[in-house]
């Protein structure tokens, strides 16, 4: 039950909280001072406890994932190094640039569902040599109008030595994802040794070395498949544990990483598929052969919702209500899979995930699953990685879907244009997440309530985040879903005492700006040092609507 003020109050100063914030203009995230002789009671309280922990946020859960599919790799990553745009070996120079500032932890490649049908041995060697292919996508409804290009028909130039450097130019760890769907077991060996083996050693990493990486590329983490109850294969469950054997059993080559193989688990909280899974699995003892579960969960809202930028009120809460699902599809895979895995050896790896609006091309007719990005996406950000944040005891990685160019944006960019999204600036405020230490946070305040698509009464709380600490840094985020109206809360911060707290405020004046090529700022964060208090006061701050804010406390 939610505390009492009172209540709240004598254990804030028992524990510690000891200071007084101005408040914030809602909308826009400017600070301004806090009003003198100020009658009115805080509607809202977050307890953190210091002294108690969750475990440490891998920072993996804050990974990216690009796949063939549109324009995320040819336009988006990948533009060539005979290109008038800027670029380092032919990868965007600017997608670079802003990638390194968010500390990209892991992404995931080729695929989606176009890794169910990539054959990677197409994508190395001489690039004037490589054939070309038919994109897995080449006949979606949405690029009947395109005539040609790599959207429906891949150069393969940017294959698997182009995605290492591209990692390793942005600072992140390589995720591949094997197609199970139509190649055998001895390709996924033979992938694994031209990405591992060392040079000189074997003719697949002479292949590599002859493509200028000499050196190992050292991938610890491998898909077995991909969404194999669909695209992937539309295996049953029994049947893909048979298929993920025979790739992990005793023949994939280790070369002494200790390679960390995901298989492919549910979409959404399918009980069905996780249960037949673990129980096929087990049958045979390869449940230790799993280091990851992979859990998919798309967010959508449906009619006048389902549009990208001119969503109505509606729509705005649906959307939240369906993102805010993540944490049941969380908690049931992790329950069911315990049936099978007791000791949860297996953690979950949510490799896609993203609000998935009904979508158009923005800026080029080839960019499939398209649409662009208001402060609503970054709401859903926030509060689906504080979801993560408070859960990092059981997923261990997660990727937004996609990075560039597709579904829920970081990135946006055609020929020489190019732009950060919303969702990009919470991945940097909530950067100093990765690798610290999660602590609880109790979360108290009204709840929001509004009519759904069938007239139904629905609810979301009113305000929701997640903490860590890291040395002598405690970071707070919030994310407010409201659209109209702010949250004044009283935070306690027990076990610790609080110097100073700097606020970055992300919110806009319209819940439909966007950034564009043109007006790249129009939605961005604001930044600044709140000074302490009178030790031994109430720490109060208001939060503005449809916001996301990150708190960093400096603890003495």
């Amino acid at each position: 039950m939610p505390q009492s003020r009172r209540d709240f109050l004598r254990s804030a100063m028992a524990g510690g909280a000891a200071l007084v914030l101005p408040r914030v203009t809602p909308l826009v995230g400017a600070l301004g001072a806090r009003r003198a002789g100020r009658s009115r009671l805080a509607d809202s309280h977050i307890d953190i406890r210091l002294d108690d922990p969750i475990g440490t946020i891998a920072p993996e859960i804050y990974g990216h994932f690009t796949e063939h599919l549109g324009g995320v790799i040819y336009d988006g990553v990948w533009v060539g190094e005979n290109s008038k745009i800027p670029n380092v070996g032919g990868i965007r120079k600017a997608l670079v640039d802003a990638l390194r500032l968010i500390r990209p932890s892991v992404i995931r490649w080729p695929g989606g569902c176009f890794a169910d049908s990539y054959d990677w041995r197409d994508g190395v060697g001489p690039r004037d040599k490589r054939p070309t292919r038919t994109n897995f996508w080449a006949d979606d409804a949405g690029l009947r109008s395109v005539q040609g290009g790599p959207a429906k028909y891949d150069p393969n130039a940017f294959g698997t030595s182009e995605f290492m450097r591209f990692c390793r130019l942005v600072g992140a760890q390589p995720y591949l994802a094997a197609n199970v769907r139509s190649l055998p077991a001895r390709a996924f060996d033979e992938w694994i040794e031209y990405c591992n083996a060392p040079a000189g050693d074997t003719t697949w990493s002479d292949v590599r070395a002859a493509a200028g990486d000499a050196a190992p590329y050292g991938v610890r983490y491998w898909g077995v498949g991909n969404e194999a109850w669909g695209c992937g294969g539309n295996f049953t469950p029994e049947e893909y544990a048979e298929e993920f054997r025979r790739f992990t059993t005793a023949g994939a080559p280790d070369y002494g990483l200790g390679l960390r193989f995901v298989a492919s688990g549910p979409s959404g909280a399918d009980r069905a598929w996780t249960r037949g899974l673990f129980d096929a699995l087990r049958a045979r003892y390869a449940v230790n052969s799993v280091w990851g579960l992979s859990v998919h969960h798309y967010c959508s809202a449906p009619d006048a919702g389902a549009h990208a930028v001119n969503f109505d009120e509606r729509g705005w809460y649906d959307l939240l209500a369906s993102a805010n699902r993540m944490e049941s599809v969380i908690d049931t895979v992790w329950t069911v899979a315990a049936e099978g895995d007791p000791r949860h050896h297996v953690k979950l790896v949510v490799d896609e995930w993203g609000a998935w609006h009904a979508s158009h091309p923005i800026a080029d007719a080839s960019h499939l699953f398209e649409s662009q990005s208001t402060i609503r996406d970054a709401v859903v950000a926030g509060l689906t990685l504080d979801t993560f944040n408070r859960n990092c005891d059981k997923v261990a990685m997660a990727n937004v879907a996609q990075m560039i160019n597709c579904i829920q944006s970081v990135f946006l960019a055609h020929d020489d244009g190019f732009t950060v999204t919303p969702v990009y600036h919470v991945f940097a405020m909530y950067a100093a997440h990765q690798g610290a230490r999660a602590v609880r946070a109790e979360f108290s305040a009204p709840p929001h309530s509004w009519t759904d698509k069938d007239n139904g009464a629905a609810t979301l709380w009113g305000l929701n985040g997640s903490a860590s600490v890291r040395g002598n840094t405690l970071t707070l985020t919030v994310t407010n879903p409201s659209m109209t109206e702010a949250r004044e809360t009283e935070i306690a911060v027990r076990g610790g005492a609080v110097r100073s707290v700097r606020a970055t405020t992300l919110a806009a004046h319209s819940v439909h700006d966007v950034n564009t090529f043109a007006h790249p700022d129009t939605v961005a964060p604001t930044s600044a040092e709140l000074p302490a208090g009178a030790v031994g006061g109430s720490l109060v701050y208001e939060f503005p609507p449809a916001s996301v804010t990150k708190l960093e406390f400096a603890l003495g």
